[in-house]
């Protein structure tokens, strides 16, 4: 699959098989993510690999319920490492860089037959003290992952012409 078709055909998964994600396609997953480009290359990331049962299910709660987070084989959470470090523009890196480094993830998978589905509603506080992060690193994204039990339809999508403004 080219990168143009998993784009086109990425979609959020809130319905795993129960079936494990082999660690060759999870390494592809993360290796994705790790190539994403980063501001000053500083990849100031951590990626936190989730597969024991009883932290998925602790993690639905820290994910404001949503059961499908536990129900996925593997949970990836994206974490920053320098939460403060701002950009010259102003923007804190913590919330640029590793999104980049998710939407690489969420694409590899999609090639690789996996599904994903990009979680913002969570605490980070709670997330972070479950998988005992250290001082300084925050849960960025959490990224339940697995084989997909649906297939979605496509969301409608704005036209191009509505999205773009050429030259101001």
């Amino acid at each position: 699959m080219d990168v143009f078709e998993a784009i086109r055909s990425r979609r959020s998964i809130r319905s795993f098989e129960d079936r494990p994600v082999e660690d060759e396609a999870l390494d592809q997953v993360l290796e994705a993510g790790r190539l994403a480009p980063s501001a000053g290359n500083r990849q100031d990331w951590l990626f936190v690999v989730v597969r024991d049962a009883a932290k998925r299910k602790a993690m639905v709660k820290a994910c404001n319920d949503q059961a499908f987070v536990g129900q996925a084989p593997v949970i990836v959470v994206a974490c920053a490492t320098d939460a403060e470090y701002r950009m010259s523009s102003g923007l804190k890196i913590s919330a640029v860089d590793p999104t980049i480094a998710v939407d690489h993830m969420t694409l590899a998978a999609t090639a690789l037959g996996l599904g994903t589905c990009w979680i913002g509603a969570f605490d980070p506080s709670a997330v972070g003290k479950l998988l005992d992060l250290p001082k300084g690193v925050v849960a960025a994204h959490v990224l339940p992952l697995g084989y997909p039990a649906e297939t979605p339809a496509a969301r409608p999508r704005k036209t191009l012409d509505e999205v773009v403004s050429r030259e101001g």
